[in-house]
C-alpha cells in the first residue's frame, strides 16, 4: 500500500518546502531531490527540507528542455515496448487457432494506429512545454 511521506509547500515564488512526515525518510527524500537531474540543492532543517529554485536563465531553461526531452523519449520507448507485447499476443492467439490471419492484420494495424496516436500526443506536449520552457 502507498503511504504519504511528505507534504510539499510553496514557501515564496523561489522556494519549495517539504514537510517528512517520517523522520526515517528524510535522508531518502532529500537524496531523491538531488538525484532528480534538475539542479536542486536541498536544505535539511529537522523534519523540513527546503529546496530553494534557481533561477530560470535561459541555460536553465534549455537544461529542463533537455530534462523534459530525455522523459519523453523514454516515454516513446515505453509506448514501443507495449506495442511490441500486444503484437506478440495477437501473435499467440494466431498461433493457437483463436483469431484468422485477417484479424491477425486488423489488429496490428489497429495497435501502430494507436502507438502513432499516442508518440504523437508525446511529441505535442513536448513541443508545448518547450514553447512554455522558452517563454520569459
Amino acid at each position: 500500500p502507498l503511504r504519504q511521506v511528505a507534504q510539499v509547500n510553496v514557501e515564496d515564488a523561489r522556494t519549495l518546502v517539504v514537510n517528512v512526515f517520517d523522520k526515517g525518510s528524510i535522508s531518502a527524500v532529500e537524496k531523491g531531490i538531488m538525484n532528480s537531474g534538475l539542479g536542486l540543492n536541498p536544505v535539511t532543517a529537522g523534519t523540513s527540507i527546503r529546496v530553494p529554485l534557481p533561477p530560470l536563465t535561459e541555460e536553465r531553461r534549455k537544461d529542463l528542455i533537455k530534462v523534459v526531452r530525455g522523459d519523453v523519449e523514454q516515454s516513446k520507448v515505453q509506448i514501443r515496448n507495449l506495442r511490441r507485447d500486444a503484437n506478440n499476443d495477437v501473435k499467440a492467439l494466431l498461433k493457437d487457432k483463436e483469431i484468422s490471419e485477417d484479424d491477425e492484420r486488423k489488429s496490428q494495424d489497429e495497435i501502430q494506429k494507436l502507438t502513432d496516436s499516442f508518440i504523437k500526443k508525446a511529441d505535442a506536449l513536448l513541443a508545448e512545454k518547450e514553447k512554455e520552457l522558452m517563454e520569459i
